[in-house]
């Protein structure tokens, strides 16, 4: 059995997940609002100069740097539980800090809106998850085709209107790739613009979707979304609104696997079952049944469990962000099994974790060739990544013994309260301090 040792005083800790596998859940699940809609819609907000006020807004330390980042920049922010009023009436030119852009991929999302209001900003390069290469230039093209002068000095990204104009002038924009970041980013710069902005092969997600409410619900103009060509008619200002987020779909399935994983009945609540579309089908084939039992909330009954083929690819497809989680699942699954990540190319450094947990897993290139195995056993593991941390919890729940999850940054940054949550189904696990071994 893995020992945890009592640290002294002048030993160095960290924070870690302490789980003891093999507990079955029961029960149901309150889903969060969704991190990826939340972010993106925060920085919306900078595109009114009037209140703003979002609900539903998850406890992330995402949101907390996101928050940091808009106060930052002259924004005022009052935060009550999942509800923030944001009054962008003073934001400023000044750039974000570097040290918090530094650790969100989405702190990027500002250049569109802060450019499209001001006429100018200054952001710096963003960061997130080493996961692969995510570059900004769909998003510097974009604004680039509106009639922005953007160029990268030094680390950050300075973008200005051209000439005397004071508004970015409409365009037809064609992205190489759907990304979600450029289609927002792009999205929310054309609602104050002056004419139209047509996005082809614009992202499809669900974030996108909601993006896109939030924006109407202020006055913006805004069709297709959802679909691959999104139409935007600028306007010259937008209004106050309410807005709730959605409920996180990355949540939701990551909840789904660990009710597979320990052969488990749990209800999830709220939800929009059609967000979950490629996960309810995968886990279908797989073996467990879904049941949608009201328009809200769906029920994962627990079946046998057989190997499938995942690829992950953009919405509608398979997400990327589900990958780690499948993956864990689909060790313990009969059978073989293949994983293809074909979105970032560094999102398979759970593998040697799974490894470690005695998971049968053969990498070639973007392919993760699983041979499902009986059992998982506890061990000590490290989190690569948000999603990866999220899938070693889970592993944790199935496997024999106890398993200690290390790099909570990570899971801290997209999941709240998790093993909170987790808890309340029944999981034995606790967040306990550690040495760090030197």
């Amino acid at each position: 059995m893995l020992q945890v040792a009592t640290p002294t005083a002048t030993e160095e800790t960290q924070t870690v997940i302490e789980i003891e596998g093999r507990a079955s859940l029961r029960g149901e699940v309150r889903i969060s609002g969704a991190k990826n809609s939340a972010l993106a819609i925060m920085a919306g907000t900078i595109l009114c100069s009037d209140d703003c006020r979002l609900s539903n807004l998850p406890a992330l330390a995402d949101i907390d740097k996101m928050c940091q980042i808009l106060a930052a920049i002259g924004v005022k922010l009052k935060r009550d539980g999942d509800r923030l009023v944001v009054d962008a009436s003073h934001v400023g030119h000044g750039p974000a800090p570097y040290d918090l852009v530094s650790q969100l991929r989405a702190s990027f999302f500002v250049i569109g809106p802060l450019l499209s209001r001001l006429g100018m900003t200054k952001v710096p390069l963003p960061g997130g998850c080493a996961i692969g290469t995510r570059p900004v230039d769909l998003h510097v093209r974009g604004l680039q085709a509106m009639g922005a002068d953007v160029h990268i000095e030094h680390g950050v990204v300075n973008a200005s209107i051209k000439g005397n104009g004071r508004r970015l002038t409409g365009a037809k924009i064609y992205l190489d790739y759907p990304s979600v970041g450029a289609t927002e980013t792009i999205l929310m710069a054309a609602t104050l613009a002056e004419g139209e902005t047509v996005i082809d092969n614009a992202a499809r997600e669900p974030e996108i979707v909601d993006l896109a409410n939030f924006c109407r619900s202020m006055g913006a103009q805004i069709r297709g979304d959802g679909s691959s060509r999104i139409i935007i008619n600028g306007v010259e200002k937008l209004h106050s609104t309410d807005f709730p987020i959605i409920p996180d779909r990355i949540e939701a399935a990551t909840f789904l696997c660990a009710g597979a994983i320990t052969h488990s009945e749990i209800s999830l609540f709220p939800v929009v079952p059609d967000h979950l579309a490629s996960a309810i089908a995968k886990l279908r084939e797989i073996g467990p049944e879904v049941a949608i039992d009201a328009p809200d909330r769906v029920r994962l009954i627990p079946r046998d469990l057989r190997g499938t083929d995942i690829e992950t690819l953009p919405y509608p497809g398979f997400p990327t962000d589900m990958q780690a989680q499948f993956m864990a699942l689909l060790a313990v699954s009969e059978g073989n099994s293949v994983v293809t990540e074909t979105v970032f190319e560094n999102r398979l450094q759970h593998v040697a974790e799974l490894q470690r947990m005695g998971a049968n897993i053969k990498l070639k290139g973007n392919a993760a060739f699983i041979q499902g195995v009986p059992f998982l056993s506890g061990a000590p593991v490290m989190s690569t990544d948000l999603r990866a941390s999220a899938a070693l919890v889970i592993a944790g729940l199935a496997a024999e013994g106890k398993t200690i999850v290390q790099g909570l940054r990570h899971l801290d940054r997209g999941y709240e309260d998790i093993e909170g949550k987790l808890r309340k189904l029944g999981a034995k696990l606790t967040r306990i301090e550690q040495p760090v071994s030197l």
